[in-house]
């Protein structure tokens, strides 16, 4: 009889810690048209490396399924093996649905799964159009070296100014707007980096406490008080 309830015991165990493993799961599941035979890797960053946390080789089959346990929001990359091709994308607990073709697949790919890679999504698209626009001026300071007036550079050079403030600006507000979801931080440590303290500390400041307790959250925290810091002494 207490053999019995040992067992029981045990297997009562085994669920809640099967439960407990898979609450946080992340299941990435991708469709890559096209595809016949090749190696995928789930990856992240982890300190300034970028390694990879799940693998899978398909052979006959343009879907699977790759995972890994998720604590707090982040960046991940859906790799194709042997090649420079990856699939940036917001990770999370549940489903994340990554649908892309073999040819052009970091460019084709179309993910879905959270508000965080919604969010990402529309700020890459923005992010796009600044950097259009930045090519734009610098074919035109191109065209104003060549033709060797000094005004014209000098017109070209006010411009950039001006774009650069602002895109700070935009991804600020970007950032206070959505202070409820990591993506917050995450642009901030991405893209504000260079970006005067006053900006950081108004996306610092304007996190939930959920956010700020997340992994990008406290790595914005600490960047802010470290700056903070070095710029008092």
């Amino acid at each position: 009889m207490m053999k019995k309830i040992g067992l029981l015991l045990l297997g009562a165990m085994a669920v809640i810690a099967c439960s407990k493993e898979n609450e946080n799961t992340m299941y990435v599941k991708a469709k890559v048209k096209g595809l016949k035979k090749g190696t995928f890797y789930l990856q992240k960053q982890i300190d300034s490396m970028i390694v990879s946390v799940d693998s899978i080789s398909v052979d006959g089959t343009e879907e699977f399924i790759m995972t890994d346990e998720v604590l707090s929001p982040e960046m991940y990359y859906l790799t194709l093996a042997n090649s420079s091709k990856r699939v940036p994308f917001f990770g999370e607990k549940d489903t994340v649905t990554i649908v892309s073709q073999l040819n052009n697949f970091a460019i084709k790919a179309k993910v879905k799964g959270s508000v965080n890679q919604d969010l990402l999504t529309s700020f890459s698209d923005m992010q796009q159009d600044f950097n259009n626009q930045k090519l734009d001026l610098i074919k035109e300071e191109f065209e104003a070296r060549k033709s060797g007036s000094q005004d014209s550079i000098d017109m070209v050079a006010v411009k950039l100014k001006k774009w650069q403030r602002k895109r700070y600006l935009y991804m600020t507000n970007f950032a206070v707007k959505n202070g409820n979801y990591e993506v917050a931080p995450y642009v901030a440590l991405t893209e504000l980096v260079n970006a005067n303290i006053k900006l950081l500390d108004t996306v610092n400041n304007s996190m939930s406490p959920e956010v700020r307790a997340s992994k990008y959250g406290q790595q914005l925290v600490q960047f802010v008080e470290d700056i903070k810091s070095t710029e008092g002494q």
